[in-house]
């Protein structure tokens, strides 16, 4: 009988949702089933058991034996955060659609899921999509050519799979974010490594360097930099000749640089507490989605990958526009944050579109973005969802649509009753999390809704990660 801890050889023999591979053992004359986190089939690999239940496992991959047929070679440098780089772009294509549809039928009840599959909308670039990145710096490092722990280094990267305290440098190009940075990323290191000034100590909470986080502009082309860093020794470090570095080593393309004090013993970048103060050049860049101008903070939530969001609104548009909508009635944008979809809408319809969010500076900055792309036929309201129509009764029976892109942990049940109980005619519902949404498509039905189609996005490729669009329709 297997137990935690065991290393096991495994042929990984299917995909199953959440980035994991399938594979089979005999365990007393039955097959018993382990999950394997990014296991792809045909890899044969030795595997450590980190769960044990009665009908399956869950294992981590510890060593790849033999690789799988469907994996071909990169020269990107090998990052947790794309695991499945090695597989190509339409093998990842087929995974997706095969997950996510079991995962309709499994926890939605879905039957037929083809009947109700709309399209695939794919990525407009496999690479280099993501406009935001965040390194770690640490102290404890892992030299992946000896395959070994480093203390006391200064290293500059991503974090260690399955470790909250080892960071891997990254020395070239991952594939996902900005090629020109991460070629140079190692300069950066060094620069800063040069100053003798230690990088952070997670186990240990002390330390110097903690973050860098960057965001990209695609449209202006153009990277705004933190800076993370305890106080600790701070009049050691001279954060003016560092933005003046970024400038040799970047030019133009440096908008800003912003630096942080954190002195949370938590291992989170908190760009939300401590001090702020910019350096150099300016606090926002600007991104442009379907002509339509966003300015972005390094705090701003925004889409990662601004070009594939052009195509997931865009659907989601022609979801709405499938119906023809009374002039006297409106679009609800729920959970609208900092209400790109609701301006985009605004574009293409003459009906008046709210947007709604309980988080009063997504509203300020909502409302802010709409003046400077000059709508008018657009409101934002900071707003309980379930308060909506008992502060603004002149809504009531004047809702056609309503949109809802939830976080990825989904709507709450109290939520989404109270999103029914607005009356909608017209449901389309954004997710990130499939099985979430999954999980809400079962209220929906049995609540009078009837899912007409749903189209997926590949939002983030080389991931696990899928967006599905769904479009329901009051019976």
């Amino acid at each position: 009988m297997i137990k935690k801890g065991d290393i096991i050889k495994l042929e990984i023999e299917n995909f199953a949702f959440g980035g994991k591979g399938i594979g089979k053992i005999k365990v007393d004359e039955r097959e018993y089933v382990i999950f394997v986190q990014h296991g792809i089939p045909g890899q044969l690999v030795n595997i450590k058991i980190t769960k044990k239940k009665s009908t399956y496992a869950e294992a981590v991959v510890q060593e790849v034996l033999q690789k799988s047929k469907l994996e071909t070679t990169t020269n990107f440098q090998p990052i947790s955060g794309a695991p499945y780089i090695t597989l190509p772009i339409e093998a990842q294509k087929k995974m997706k659609i095969q997950v996510t549809k079991e995962v309709f039928n499994r926890i939605g009840k879905l039957e037929n899921t083809e009947n109700y599959f709309d399209s695939w909308i794919s990525s407009p670039t496999s690479y280099h999509y993501r406009n935001k990145m965040e390194y770690s710096f640490s102290s404890i490092g892992y030299d992946l050519k000896k395959d070994i722990v480093v203390d006391d280094s200064f290293s500059l990267g991503f974090k260690r799979k399955g470790t909250w305290w080892i960071v891997e440098n990254l020395d070239t190009d991952s594939g996902l974010f900005d090629q020109e940075l991460e070629s140079c990323l190692y300069k950066i290191r060094k620069y800063l490594k040069d100053t003798s000034l230690p990088a952070w100590h997670p186990p240990r909470k002390k330390g110097f360097f903690r973050h860098l986080v960057v965001r990209r502009s695609h449209f202006e082309n153009t990277l705004l930099f933190n800076l993370v860093t305890s106080s600790k020794d701070l009049n050691k470090f001279s954060v003016t000749n560092f933005a003046q570095f970024l400038s040799r080593l970047l030019g133009n393309r440096v908008a800003g640089l912003i630096h942080t004090i954190n002195d949370d013993v938590a291992d989170r970048e908190k760009l939300d507490k401590g001090s702020s103060k910019l350096v150099f050049g300016k606090e926002t860049i600007v991104e442009k989605i379907n002509s339509l101008d966003f300015e972005i903070s390094m705090q701003s939530f925004f889409q990662t990958n601004p070009l594939c969001a052009e195509k997931l609104y865009q659907k989601v548009i022609d979801y709405l526009l499938e119906y023809s909508i009374p002039k006297d009635q409106i679009i609800l944008d729920l959970f609208c944050g900092t209400g790109t979809i609701g301006q985009l809408i605004s574009k293409k319809t003459p009906n008046n579109i709210i947007g709604v969010d309980i988080v009063d500076s997504a509203i300020k900055n909502a409302t802010k973005n709409a003046q400077k792309n000059q709508l008018k036929n657009l409101n934002f309201i900071s707003s309980d969802v379930g308060k909506f129509l008992l502060n603004h009764p002149e809504y009531q029976n004047k809702i056609h649509s309503i949109v809802i892109d939830p976080p990825r942990a989904g709507i709450s049940p109290k939520s989404l009753r109270k999103v029914i109980r607005l009356n909608a005619k017209v449901i389309v519902y954004v997710s990130c999390n499939p099985a979430t949404q999954a999980r809400d498509l079962v209220t929906l039905t049995e609540m009078g809704y009837q899912l007409k189609k749903f189209s997926l996005v590949d939002q983030f490729p080389h991931t696990s990660h899928i967006e599905s669009i769904m479009l329901f329709e009051k019976n």
